[in-house]
C-alpha cells in the first residue's frame, strides 16, 4: 500500500488539493474545484508528464466536492486506504494555535474563535476539515496556519500604538499571513542561490494578495499584513496600507456602514480600483502598453509600495544581503520586478536585466548586478503543508 499525504487548502467557493507520497518532494498530483455551489462547479486534474484535464462536477457544497474528487482520484488508480495523513492550510491561529497540531475538537474550538480576524477564509477553512474528517475518519488531520510563521516577531513589530488592554482583552496585534510561503522561502532559497541561507533577506509574495517579510537569521522579525490580510502592499482588490480617518470619511460622506467601507478596501481597492479595469497584472500590463494612463498609474503605485517595503524592511534588520520574488505576480512580472527595485541602488541593489527576463513560468534563479542578491522563487506552499503534516502525525 502506498502512504500518501493529502493537503487540502479550503477557500469559501474553492477547494485545493495536492498529493504527495510520504518520501517525496513533489506532488504525485494536485486538483482544483471551482464554483462549488454555483450550479455545475469544474474540476481541475494536473498529474506530473500528463496534460491537464477539466471537467464538470455536480458539488452543492464542500463535503460533495471533496466526495466527487476522492472519486475521481479513485479512477486516477488512488485508493483511500492510501491516504496515511491528511493537512489543513487554516489560514489564522489567533495567539494560541502558533504551530501545526493535529487537530482535535479543542483545535477546532480555537480556530472558530479565530475566526472573527479571518471571517473570508478561517470559516471556510473549518468546512474543509469537516469534511475531510467525515471521508477520512481514522488518519490524523494536521492544522498548518499561515500566521505561524510570523509568531517569532517582537513586540514592537506585532503591537499596535493603541490602549495596550485592546490588546490583551481582543487580540488586536499584527499576526502576519503568508507564512506557509515565506517559510518556504526561507528553506529553498540556499537551494537556489546554491548557497547557506543568507543573514537578511526580504521575501515579497505578489500574488493576487501580497506581502512583504523581512527574514533576520532565518525567523520572521517584521512583515507587511496586520491582524487582517487587509494591511500592508497594495494587491489585487485590496488596499494595503491606509490611513484609518479614511473608513469614518467613507461612512460620513458616501453614507456607507463601516462593513460596506471595510468590503470597499478589501474587494474594489488595489489595483482594480486605481485602474478601474482588472486586479490582475497581466492585464495592466497590456491596458498599459496600449496607453492607458489609470493601468499606468496603478502599476507604478504598486511597485512604488513595494520598493518603499523593501526599504522599511531593510531598516529593520540593519541592511540586506537578498530579495526574493515568489507567487503569480513575483515569479511572473519580469517588468514590475524591475519598476520595484529601481530606487533601491544606494542600498545596493541592483538588477541585471538580461537574466531577469529568463525567470518566468516556473524558472527559478538570480538576477543581480550589484551586492545584494536578488532572486526568484517558485513558492510550493503544499509542499511545506505536506512536511508539517508528516511530522506533526509522526509526532
Amino acid at each position: 500500500m502506498s502512504q500518501r499525504i493529502l493537503v487540502i487548502n479550503t477557500g469559501s467557493s474553492s477547494l485545493r488539493v495536492a498529493l504527495f507520497q510520504k518520501a517525496s518532494k513533489d506532488a504525485v498530483l494536485t486538483a482544483m474545484i471551482e464554483r462549488i455551489g454555483a450550479g455545475e462547479a469544474l474540476l481541475r486534474i494536473d498529474r506530473p508528464g500528463s496534460p491537464t484535464r477539466t471537467e464538470p462536477l455536480a458539488a452543492k457544497d464542500h463535503t460533495e466536492a471533496l466526495t466527487a474528487l476522492l472519486g475521481r482520484l479513485e479512477r486516477e488508480g488512488i485508493q483511500r486506504d492510501d491516504i496515511v495523513a491528511v493537512g489543513h492550510r487554516v489560514v489564522h491561529g489567533g495567539d494560541t494555535l502558533t504551530h501545526p497540531v493535529v487537530i482535535t475538537p479543542e483545535v477546532i474550538t480555537e480556530i472558530g474563535r479565530a475566526s472573527d480576524l479571518a471571517p473570508l477564509h478561517n470559516p471556510y477553512n473549518l468546512l474543509g476539515i469537516e469534511a475531510a474528517r467525515t471521508a477520512f475518519p481514522s488518519v490524523p488531520h494536521v492544522a498548518v496556519f499561515d500566521t505561524a510563521f510570523h509568531a517569532t516577531l517582537p513586540p514592537e513589530a506585532h503591537l499596535y500604538a493603541i490602549p495596550y488592554q485592546l490588546y490583551r482583552h481582543h487580540r488586536i496585534r499584527r499576526y502576519g499571513f503568508h507564512g506557509t510561503s515565506h517559510g518556504y522561502i526561507r528553506h529553498h532559497l540556499p537551494s537556489v542561490l546554491k548557497k547557506k541561507l543568507p543573514a537578511r533577506v526580504v521575501s515579497l509574495h505578489l500574488g493576487n494578495g501580497a506581502s512583504a517579510c523581512a527574514i533576520l537569521n532565518g525567523e520572521s522579525v517584521d512583515t507587511t499584513m496586520g491582524l487582517t490580510p487587509l494591511e500592508g502592499l497594495m494587491m489585487g482588490t485590496r488596499s494595503g496600507d491606509i490611513d484609518p480617518a479614511v473608513i469614518g470619511h467613507l461612512v460620513g460622506r458616501e453614507e456607507m456602514s463601516v462593513g460596506n467601507a471595510l468590503a470597499l478596501l478589501n474587494q474594489q481597492s488595489g489595483l482594480r480600483g486605481v485602474s478601474g479595469l482588472s486586479s490582475d497584472v497581466r492585464d495592466l500590463l497590456k491596458a498599459e502598453s496600449d496607453g492607458d494612463e489609470r493601468a499606468k498609474l496603478a502599476l507604478d503605485l504598486y511597485c512604488y509600495r513595494i520598493g518603499k517595503t523593501i526599504g522599511a524592511m531593510a531598516a529593520v534588520m540593519g541592511g540586506i544581503d537578498a530579495v526574493a520574488f515568489t507567487a503569480g505576480v513575483g515569479e511572473n512580472a519580469v517588468s514590475l520586478r524591475m519598476r520595484s527595485l529601481k530606487r533601491l541602488g544606494h542600498l545596493g541593489i541592483r538588477a541585471n536585466a538580461a537574466k531577469n527576463r529568463k525567470l518566468v513560468g516556473g524558472v527559478e534563479g538570480v538576477f543581480h548586478a550589484g551586492r545584494v542578491v536578488l532572486a526568484v522563487v517558485h513558492t510550493d506552499e503544499a509542499r511545506v503543508i505536506a512536511v508539517a503534516t508528516a511530522k506533526t502525525a509522526g509526532k
